[in-house]
């Protein structure tokens, strides 16, 4: 690359030179080796007047001014008596730019980076500030010796081709994270938190273990909101150190933190300062208990509750202030909320950057605080968790500044986006069917509208399914969920001995009810018909191939309550559901059906092992008398691993076949305990344990048979539990996680159909 030579040549002596021969006095300018820029405008910059009295600084001064422009790559100033002669030679224009030697970035991202273009002048600042912007893009992706040189290769007509040659040099990885300071928590434990991770077995396909410096400010935060909801109110981060090996091809991170005592809810009381705001009525609303570990979290939701209710109350600019005293022999934190006047200040406007697909409605109806609202900083910073807990953006800054008066404020949301599509896909393995393939679909930001969409296809060995489903989660702007869904199911032979198929059209509305628990009503229309049935099936099944394609129209209501995620306890939580549906507003069908189901999720032994137990039942009561097969509860494999589906249950044991029946009720409870396996988590394994226990019994009608008439015995539709064990294999990839399970069925009928090895895995794009 070319440096700019600047020659100044001042002719002093063309006579004795007096004291004043350093004064010059130009009545005649002349301008040489200029093509594309005017000689007035090169004359502008030079700056000197006709016929004014310059010194010979000042004519220094003046090439100064012309090389300062970035136009010339040379300029030289002559005085040749009265004239003053610039002779210039201007940059080149670019012709082409090209990048050679990039192999892990495209030409496309590269380019779009830099402020050189063709057709524009060539700079030699603005050409070393690209390459510095491009060796800037590789040190982000983990590439900290790559070097960029800017080269020029000149063509005809004052033209160049710019040439950035990039060497790229080797992934810099995080090759470990460890902590210093930490007693409570293992290094394991505290390295799940990060959003760093070490380098594993894939480390050339795992982006997550390249080390970039941005990160580590996250991965600070993250630390620091784990620590805090777990009551260490004093945990602090010292110091971080990453070091560089001495072959630089990997980085050495340590977190040296210091985590002080956990401290639990002492005494909870409640103060106002305001007349009109009752300190009883605000006590009310306190749903968090003495004892409990300390959160900041659940003060936030305590003020969040006693704002609302100031707010119905018509109170404006109130704060609501925790005042916290430290008890240190019992290590408990007393809390008084103090309600009082706040200042008057206004959210002038609400800016958001960076949603180059999520469209803007959608990230600010997260924001209960709209334009010309009292600025609450607490609502805002609940608004910016909100936008994280989308799950649409990699990251989320939320920040407020001064507006257009002191009593106005500027709220400034800045996101980046990350994909939130997810592409998965499963296979399965019985010794009856054999194998299974599905596929599934879904994106939880349908074109950028907070939408979600999904699509599942699944088949295996004489069947195969698809199912549609939309969900609005803003109807009509508001906190409601319109729901519609198609779905498609057909079977040949599938587990039993004859082949169904099934259409259903739904929809569906939701809205909560509290602040864990939401409301579902949904209305669903199927038609379901079976057909083939062999001759030596039983009599019940023959009897639904008899009646023909059915319709159900089909009225459902279903409450869920789930605190895993928003709870009191960070380690815990539970999902409760319960539902009915009635079936008889038009159709064929008449009958009511129950279903219920509980999850308890914990974490022990210093939140190492993950244990989670999982309960479900329903009851089927048939108004017309007979429930048919289509209506009745079959339990799948997931539901109900070591069997396959419809391989429990009632049977007509007259019948040649032996197929399910179904049943009007079923029963099942999961435990299961995830753990580590003390191979290193970079490699991202971990292992399980589960039991179940379930069962599905009682049929309306008993009177089974063959096509003969013979009967041998009635139905056997007795209650028999079946308990299955189990291990699991639990695989991080960077295709998505897989999940292995080893089962064996312990009590089992003679007729039952068992699964011994199932695996599922998803990838995200």
């Amino acid at each position: 690359m070319s440096v700019p030579s600047v020659v100044v040549a001042v002719a002093l002596a063309l006579a004795p030179v007096p004291a004043d021969a350093q004064n010059f006095r130009f009545s005649n300018f002349s301008v040489e080796g200029n093509t594309r820029i005017q000689a007035e405008t090169i004359l502008a910059y030079a700056g000197i007047a006709p016929g004014a009295t310059v010194s010979a600084a000042q004519v220094n001064d003046a090439l100064q001014r012309l090389q300062a422009t970035g136009l010339f790559e040379e300029v030289e100033i002559l005085p040749r008596g009265g004239t003053l002669v610039i002779q210039v030679r201007e940059y080149p224009a670019i012709n082409r730019i090209a990048i050679e030697g990039n192999r892990r970035l495209d030409d496309e991202d590269l380019l779009a980076m830099i402020d050189s273009q063709p057709r524009r002048v060539y700079s030699p600042a603005v050409a070393e500030a690209d390459a510095a912007t491009i060796a800037e893009a590789y040190r982000q992706s983990g590439r900290l010796t790559a070097t960029v040189n800017p080269v020029i290769i000149r063509r005809d007509d004052n033209r160049v081709d710019l040439v950035f040659e990039v060497a790229e040099g080797r992934v810099v990885e995080t090759q470990r994270i460890s902590f210093v300071g930490n007693r409570e928590y293992s290094d394991r434990r505290l390295r799940q938190v990060l959003e760093s991770t070490q380098a594993g077995l894939f480390n050339a396909l795992i982006r997550s273990d390249t080390f970039i410096d941005d990160r580590i400010a996250l991965d600070r935060q993250l630390l620091t909101d784990f620590y805090q909801d777990r009551g260490y109110v004093d945990f602090e981060i010292l110091s971080v150190t990453p070091e560089l090996s001495r072959d630089r091809g990997a980085y050495f991170v340590t977190f040296n933190i210091r985590e002080g005592q956990s401290f639990d809810i002492g005494r909870i009381s409640v103060v106002s300062e305001i007349p009109e705001a009752n300190a009883d009525q605000y006590r009310d609303v306190i749903r968090i208990r003495e004892g409990v570990t300390y959160s900041p979290r659940l003060v936030d939701n305590t003020i969040s509750r006693m704002e609302n209710l100031a707010t119905q109350q018509g109170l404006r600019f109130v704060r609501i202030e925790p005042r916290v005293t430290r008890n240190p022999a019992s290590l408990t934190l007393d809390l008084e909320f103090v309600i009082s006047r706040g200042e008057r200040v206004f959210v002038e406007r609400i800016d958001i950057e960076g949603n180059a697909t999520t469209l803007d409605r959608v990230i600010r109806r997260q924001f209960d605080t709209v334009e010309g609202d009292p600025f609450d900083p607490r609502a805002i910073r609940q608004a910016a968790e909100r936008i994280r807990a989308t799950g649409f953006f990699a990251d989320v800054q939320v920040e407020g500044r001064q507006g257009s008066a002191p009593d106005q404020v500027v709220v400034d949301v800045d996101v980046e986006e990350q994909p939130t599509g997810s592409l998965g896909f499963s296979a399965s393995y019985s010794s009856d069917t054999g194998a299974g393939l599905a596929v599934n679909f879904s994106e939880n930001n349908f074109l950028g509208r907070g939408q979600r969409l999904a699509f599942a296809f699944n088949t295996v060995e004489g069947g195969q399914s698809a199912s549609f489903s939309f969900i609005e989660p803003n109807f009509m702007a508001r906190d409601v969920g319109l729901g519609m869904s198609l779905g498609y199911s057909q079977t040949t032979g599938q587990d039993r001995a004859y082949d169904t198929e099934d259409y259903t059209l739904g929809t569906s509305i939701s809205f909560p009810l509290s602040e864990l628990g939401r409301l579902r009503i949904s209305y669903d229309l199927s038609q379901n018909e079976i057909s083939d049935v062999p001759d030596g099936s039983s009599a019940i099944i023959r009897a639904d191939e008899d009646a023909g394609a059915r319709i159900a129209s089909i009225l459902g209501i279903s409450y869920a309550y789930d605190s895993r995620d928003a709870g009191l306890n960070p380690n815990a939580g539970v999902r409760l559901q319960f539902g009915a549906e009635y079936a008889g507003l038009g159709g064929d069908a008449e009958f009511i059906r129950a279903r219920a189901l509980a999850i308890a999720e914990t974490s022990v032994m210093r939140e190492e092992v993950s244990l989670r137990a999982t309960f479900e039942g329903g009851a089927l009561y048939s108004i017309d008398g007979d429930s048919r097969q289509s209506d009745r509860f079959y339990l799948s494999s997931r539901q109900m691993r070591g069997f396959d589906t419809y391989g429990m249950g009632p049977r007509d044991l007259a019948a040649d076949n032996e197929d399910a029946l179904g049943g009007n009720y079923f029963a099942v409870a999961r435990f299961e305990a995830g753990f580590p396996l003390g191979l290193p988590e970079e490699y991202g394994i971990t292992g399980g344990v589960f039991y179940d226990i379930g069962t599905v019994w009682g049929l309306d009608n008993t009177a089974g048979g063959n096509a003969d008439g013979s009967t041998n015995g009635t139905v056997d539709d007795d209650l028999y539990w079946r308990q299955a064990i189990g291990v699991s294999i639990f695989w991080d990839t960077v295709l998505g996680p897989l999940r292995f399970n080893f089962s064996h069925a312990l009590d089992t009928q003679p007729y039952d159909r068992t699964r011994e090895f199932d695996f599922t895995v998803e990838a995200r794009f």
